[in-house]
């Protein structure tokens, strides 16, 4: 999963980042509205971590013309002001949620797990292929209730394949959704932990679940 963060605070930006990044997460980093305007609308994020007092252009802004281009990708909005009046004005501006400073991190990382549980219509919060189960939130794989132990690369991986269940994804969609934009596109990473969660996933199993397409990408289907 890829995020935006847009925050000009830059010690808490590089907090959020690290933690974030550690759990698996691509994260893209703004330090003013406008820089963070420009990323929204040609970068394509799953969440966007919008702080309300930013330089050049404030969050309430930046959040209107996003929405203002149709981006309808979830916004959860950060701000050191906890007055009411500050979460109605951010809500009514487009955002998703709203989380006032300071906070812990444990919350955030929950709202954001909420957002992409919404915005992908999970109502549940495993998702499960043929023998094979997905705990986002608790970060477990199993297949066949035996447990799997992934990276949290291997897993941002293999969580985007799952939510596109029989859909073919490229390369560059998997790494738009799973890298920051300072990764190597060029470069033949994504073959490589998609072999690694092969042995990891379908190692043992006669139905495999993750299939090259050719020409295309990869697919993940219970479909023989």
């Amino acid at each position: 999963m890829r995020i935006l963060l847009i925050e000009d605070e830059k010690r808490l930006s590089e907090t959020i980042k690290k933690g974030l990044a550690e759990s698996g997460f691509a994260v893209d980093q703004a330090f003013d509205g406008e820089e963070g305007l420009y990323l929204g609308q040609s970068e394509t994020y799953d969440v966007i971590i919008l702080d309300l007092m930013l330089p050049k252009l404030d969050g309430i802004t930046v959040c209107k013309k996003l929405r203002d281009k149709k981006i309808a990708v979830p916004i959860l909005m950060l701000t050191a002001k906890a007055q009411v009046e500050n979460r109605v004005t951010g809500l009514d501006a487009g955002a998703d949620d709203y989380l006032t400073k300071p906070f812990e991190f444990v919350e955030l990382k929950a709202r954001i797990n909420a957002l992409l549980r919404r915005n992908y219509r999970q109502t549940e919060s495993a998702i499960v292929i043929d023998t094979l189960e997905i705990d986002p939130v608790k970060r477990i794989v199993t297949r066949g209730d035996k447990p799997i132990t992934l990276t949290p690369k291997e897993f941002s991986i293999l969580e985007y394949l799952a939510r596109n269940q029989d859909k073919p994804v490229t390369r560059t969609q998997i790494t738009e959704h799973t890298w920051d934009y300072n990764f190597d596109s060029f470069s033949n990473v994504v073959d490589v932990f998609i072999a690694t969660l092969r042995k990891k996933i379908d190692g043992g199993h006669k139905n495999k679940l993750i299939h090259t397409v050719h020409g295309v990408g990869y697919v993940m289907s219970a479909k023989k």
